[in-house]
C-alpha cells in the first residue's frame, strides 16, 4: 500500500499555488482544519518535512520543492484523465483527424494546435499533409473531421474561405535563368525544368502521357523547395514558406514578363456529419477561423 494520496499531494500544490491555507481550503470547499490534517499526515507517514512558515507565508522546504516537482506531472495526468473520462462518458472522441494543405503557414498551424491542446488535453491530433493535387480524392474519401485544403480545379469547394496563399516564380541566386536578360519569356523558361509539387498517382500519369516531360515532380513541399536550392530549375513556391531563403538572397524571384506571382486560396471544410456529440471539432474549426483573422492583419 502507498503511504500517501494523490489528494494530500494536490492539496499541498494547492496551499503553494494560492499563497496560503485558507485560500487553499475555500478553493477546494474544505475546512481548513481539514486541509491542514491531510497536509500533516502526508508529512507525517514521509517522517518529512515538506513546508515551513515564513512570516505568515507556508513555503516549500528542500525536500518539498524537489517531491512537489516530481508529482506535479502525475496530477497533471490524473486530471486528463478524469477529463477524458468526462469527454467518452458524453459520448466524444478521443481524437480528431486534420487534414492540411502542405501550403499552410506552419506556426500558424501550430499556434491552433498549441492552444487547442491546452483546452483539450484529452484529445489527440492525427495530422495528415498532402498536396493541392490531392484534394479531390481526399476530400471525396471523407476520412477526416476537418480539412484545411487548397481550392483546385474550375468547381468551388464547399467550406469557409480562410485565406489566400501567394507563390512567387523564383530560382537560386546562382542559377543561370537569373543572367538571362530580363525580362524572363516562356521560350527562355523552357530550357530549364520547373519544379513541381504532384501526388504519386500524378506522377504515374504525367510518366505514362509524357506530360511535362521537361519538369521535375516532387511528392513533397520540402523536397521541391531544396530541389530548387540546389539549382536543379525553377519553381512557384510559397512566399511564406521561403520567406528566410527570400531575405537571406539564396533565393531570388525571377523577372518574368507576367506570371511573377500567383495565389491559391485555402478552404475549411468540416465532415458535419463527425459533428454530433463532438464539439471539440468545432472548437478547433473556430480557433483556426479567429487565429487566421488575426494573423492576416498582422502580415
Amino acid at each position: 500500500m502507498y503511504k500517501t494520496t494523490l489528494e494530500q499531494w494536490y492539496l499541498l500544490d494547492a496551499v503553494i499555488k494560492e499563497g496560503s491555507f485558507a485560500l487553499a481550503a475555500e478553493k477546494n470547499n474544505r475546512s481548513q482544519s481539514s486541509l491542514s490534517y491531510q497536509l500533516g499526515l502526508l508529512q507525517q507517514r514521509l517522517d518529512m518535512e515538506l513546508l515551513e512558515q515564513v512570516g505568515r507565508r507556508a513555503v516549500l522546504s528542500a525536500e518539498g520543492h524537489q517531491l512537489l516537482a516530481q508529482v506535479r506531472p502525475l496530477l497533471e495526468g490524473f486530471s486528463a484523465l478524469e477529463a477524458k473520462a468526462s469527454a467518452l462518458r458524453r459520448g466524444e472522441r478521443s481524437r480528431i483527424d486534420l487534414m492540411v494543405d502542405a501550403t499552410f503557414p506552419k506556426p500558424l498551424l501550430f499556434d491552433v494546435l498549441n492552444i487547442f491542446q491546452q483546452r483539450y488535453p484529452h484529445v489527440r491530433i492525427w495530422f495528415s499533409e498532402i498536396v493541392r493535387s490531392e484534394t479531390p480524392d481526399r476530400l471525396a474519401e471523407q476520412q477526416a473531421d476537418l480539412w484545411l485544403v487548397a481550392q483546385y480545379g474550375a468547381e468551388p469547394l464547399a467550406g469557409e474561405s480562410l485565406m489566400s496563399v501567394d507563390f512567387v516564380a523564383v530560382a537560386h541566386r546562382h542559377h543561370p535563368l537569373h543572367s538571362e536578360p530580363a525580362p524572363l519569356n516562356a521560350a527562355t523558361l523552357a530550357r530549364w525544368p520547373c519544379i513541381t509539387i504532384l501526388d504519386r498517382q500524378q506522377q504515374q500519369q504525367s510518366e505514362v502521357s509524357g506530360d511535362q516531360a521537361e519538369n521535375w515532380s516532387f511528392t513533397t513541399l520540402s523536397a521541391a523547395i531544396e530541389a530548387v536550392q540546389h539549382q536543379l530549375g525553377y519553381g512557384w513556391l510559397p512566399e511564406q514558406n521561403i520567406a528566410g531563403l527570400l531575405e537571406s538572397g539564396e533565393l531570388r524571384p525571377l523577372p518574368l514578363l507576367q506570371g511573377r506571382r500567383r495565389s491559391s486560396t485555402l478552404v475549411m471544410y468540416i465532415n458535419e456529419e463527425r459533428l454530433p456529440g463532438n464539439s471539440a471539432i468545432a472548437e478547433l474549426a473556430q480557433m483556426f477561423v479567429e487565429r487566421v483573422a488575426a494573423w492576416e492583419v498582422r502580415r
